[in-house]
């Protein structure tokens, strides 16, 4: 059985994030969301457990998909989990710039090693904190994100 860590802020999920853990759940066996807590990224739009309900809402069709959240080391989390690989999405060359150091420095650290995945060319674009720029300053990207994600930002940008 293969198990598999997909971390990330998720700050929010958007459709991008669907589709790698979609395209994961059907090549491995189990695949772990982690919400991690990314002091590195400022302050978020959702806290940890508005991503966590969102996360669990986005994955509930997928039986072998559970979610989990963190604020350590992913290396760390993908011993506690059991997790064989990490896996990352890949949308553009300065993705696979950042990742791969990140990748060499958890297998340095850890032995884990890092799996990348591309994204459909469709969704290469969509980046959450994109996502959240454009939603504060009242645009639209209901298209961009799940929908029960798009009704929680509707709600707050609207109130």
């Amino acid at each position: 059985m293969t198990r598999v860590l997909y971390p990330g802020s998720f700050d929010p999920v958007h459709n991008g994030h669907v589709e790698m853990v979609e395209t994961s759940a059907r090549l491995f066996d189990e695949v772990v969301v982690a919400a991690l807590i990314n002091p590195s990224k400022g302050d978020g739009l959702f806290d940890l457990d508005e991503r966590m309900g969102l996360l669990d809402d986005c994955f509930d069709h997928l039986p072998n998909v559970s979610t989990t959240s963190f604020g350590g080391l992913v290396v760390d989390l993908a011993r506690e989990v059991g997790a064989d690989f990490i896996i990352k999405g890949l949308r553009a060359v300065s993705d696979f710039e950042s990742e791969l150091q990140m990748a060499q420095m958890n297998s340095a650290i850890s032995g884990v090693e890092t799996l990348f995945i591309p994204t459909a060319s469709r969704r290469s674009f969509l980046a959450s904190r994109l996502i959240r720029e454009v939603a504060r300053l009242g645009g639209d990207v209901s298209t961009m994100v799940p929908d029960s994600v798009s009704r929680r930002m509707a709600d707050r940008f609207t109130s």
